[in-house]
């Protein structure tokens, strides 16, 4: 089965506090799961690359049956990284960067990762907002 994820890292500030934001569709559009979650305080990039690896292990835990994801993210350094256009320089986001690539090695399903503009990513968006928002209650 085919799924497609959208992901998004918020941080009010930068640093701020930050959030993540997960959705999940199945081939025909039909939204499977979402996930959104407090990170504290950190960067933005920091937290684009926290939703990518939480999308991973959410598919992995709960979608056995799927064997291709397909992540759409707003962040073009995030997708440029992960498909090898830029370099991972800071040493923080290596980390974050082999976190990612050890996922992938054991992961049952083919994986692409995708930019797509801001405004195609807003359910994604309200979810790591969501996740800052219900932590500030």
């Amino acid at each position: 089965m085919k799924l497609t994820a959208f992901i998004d890292g918020a941080a009010r500030g930068n640093p701020g506090k930050s959030g993540i934001g997960i959705a999940i569709f199945d081939g025909q559009g039909r939204c499977q799961a979402e996930h959104f979650a407090f990170l504290g305080i950190t960067t933005n990039n920091v937290a684009e690359y926290s939703a990518l690896i939480a999308c991973l292990r959410l598919v992995m835990s709960r979608f056995a049956h799927c064997s291709e994801l397909l992540i759409n993210s707003d962040s073009e350094l995030l997708v440029r990284q992960m498909n090898g256009v830029y370099r991972v320089r800071n040493k923080k986001l290596q980390r974050f960067h082999r976190e990612v690539r050890q996922l992938l090695d054991s992961a049952p399903f083919r994986f692409s990762i995708s930019y797509i503009p801001r405004e195609l990513n807003a359910t994604a968006d309200s979810l790591a907002n969501r996740g800052i928002d219900e932590h500030e209650v």
